[in-house]
This record gives C-alpha cells, structure tokens and sequence, in this order.
C-alpha cells in the first residue's frame, strides 16, 4: 500500500447574475456568485486539485481546460465524479479531504452538512471522511474587501 498526499487551491471573483454554488450546493442567501468558466465551484474545484496532485496526475486545468467549449458552465461536482473515476483507473482509493473555504459573506456554516454529503457522494467515500471548514480574512485582501472567495483543500489517497 502506498498513500499520498495533495493540496489544492483556488480562487474566483464574484459578480452579479451568478448562482454561488460551493461544494456543489447553491447557497441561497447569496447576493452574488462567482464567475468563472464552469459553475466556479471554488470548493469543489481545490478539491479536484488536491486529489490529483496526490495521485500525481496533473490539475484540474490540465483535464478541463477553459479554454474548451465542453467545460462551459459545467456541473463541477460532476467533474469531481469523473476525476475520480480517472484516479480509480489508475489504481487510487480516496481516503480523506480536508478543505477550507475562505469568505466574508455570506455564512456558510448552515450549507456545511450539505456540502460534505454533496462531496462525499461524488467521491464514494462516507461523509466522515470529508470535512468543510469556514473562515474569513477578517476584511483584508480581495476575500476581506468582498471581490471573491478561495479555497483550499487536501486529500489522502492510496494505492493498494
């Protein structure tokens, strides 16, 4: 048995007329989303990016990138699904994901069961073994100032 590590992280500006969707669940006491190619999934996609950095397997920019019509608005959970299903080939188990999402507002703490069992499920491993933590930047940076939100998260994986 061999287990790795990864860390992931990553960042989108908010903007009007966007759904905010975190962990694949759409937050709905948001005034705003985030803009990006795909639904902007900050959560979802630093965890794509942990998990294939512990796998060795590039990132998430490598498998979908922005620059392909295919990924336009895409279900990022989805593409959560399919990494996983690409690490599997591969001989990778998921063991566990860390994650912390970084905002201002609004509170997330009320979306958090949500967003670990939204996870847990596209990974295939138990709500247990993901775990979503929040903080703020106490009003410093592009986070403090209400410009975006980040996201940062690590996962264990192994091959056996």
């Amino acid at each position: 048995m061999s287990a790795r590590s990864g860390i992931g992280y990553d960042s989108h500006r908010l903007g009007e007329g966007r759904r905010l969707v975190l962990g694949g669940v759409e937050v709905p006491d948001a005034a705003r989303g985030l803009i990006g190619h795909s639904d902007a999934d900050v959560l979802t996609h630093a965890v794509i990016d942990a998990l294939l950095g512990a796998a060795a397997l590039g990132d998430i920019g490598l498998h979908f990138p922005d620059t392909d019509e295919r990924w336009r608005d895409a279900d990022s959970v989805g593409l959560l699904r399919e990494v996983c299903g690409f690490l599997s080939g591969h001989g990778w188990t998921v063991l566990h994901v860390d994650s912390t999402v970084i905002c201002e507002r609004p509170k997330l703490g009320p979306h958090r069961e949500a967003m670990r069992a939204g996870l847990a499920a596209a990974i295939g491993i138990a709500p247990l073994d993901v775990n979503v933590k929040f903080t703020t930047n106490e009003g410093m940076g592009f986070i403090g100032r209400e410009e975006g939100i980040a996201a940062l998260a690590s996962a264990t994986v192994e091959r056996g």
